[in-house]
């Protein structure tokens, strides 16, 4: 039975109300949910780019200190190649002289010190095939025995610190 008090039309209005009042809650609730999914993303860009910012920074900081180890040495090298000459053509009447021997443990301990900072020497034997990328050619010559782009003599070291060449070995080829 149907209540006398209230209109026909009346509760057509208040549903139709209430309809449109879920339809406005509804896209408020989209909207809402589409900001917050908006936020969300934005934060996760930021956390992801903070991240890298921070790699890139350890990287950097790497590198630099790499860096300003490459030049350091690079100079001390030069030190390094005339205490290997100076031992290579050492008389052998010198040999035995206590002071020589001073000089070269200096020599060992100023190689030790390179080696410490990561610092290897490029080894070179005779009949290694040359590597441009480690080797510089001062000559291309015959020589029996030696095949042709193989190396005859290294003449000076090369080094490198981790994948990269400090200098690159002085060698004499065979052609």
């Amino acid at each position: 039975m149907s209540n006398p008090d209230v209109a026909p039309e009346s509760a057509m209005d208040t549903e139709n109300g209430a309809a449109a009042e879920l339809a406005a809650l509804r896209a408020q609730l989209t909207e809402a949910q589409a900001e917050a999914a908006k936020n969300k993303d934005g934060w996760l860009r930021a956390v992801a780019e903070f991240s890298n910012f921070k790699k890139r920074q350890e990287a950097d900081a790497g590198n630099l200190r790499a860096f300003a180890t490459a030049g350091l040495i690079g100079r001390l090298l030069p030190v390094l190649d005339d205490f290997d000459r100076a031992q290579k053509t050492l008389p052998d009447a010198l040999q035995h002289m206590t002071w020589i021997g001073g000089v070269l443990l200096i020599a060992r301990k100023l190689q030790a010190v390179v080696e410490a900072e990561g610092v290897k020497t490029i080894e070179v034997q005779a009949n290694d095939v040359f590597d441009p990328n480690l080797h510089e050619a001062v000559s291309h010559e015959d020589a029996d025995g030696v095949e042709g782009g193989h190396v005859i003599e290294e003449l000076q070291r090369g080094y490198r610190l981790g994948e990269r060449v400090l200098r690159p070995a002085l060698v004499r080829v065979a052609r």
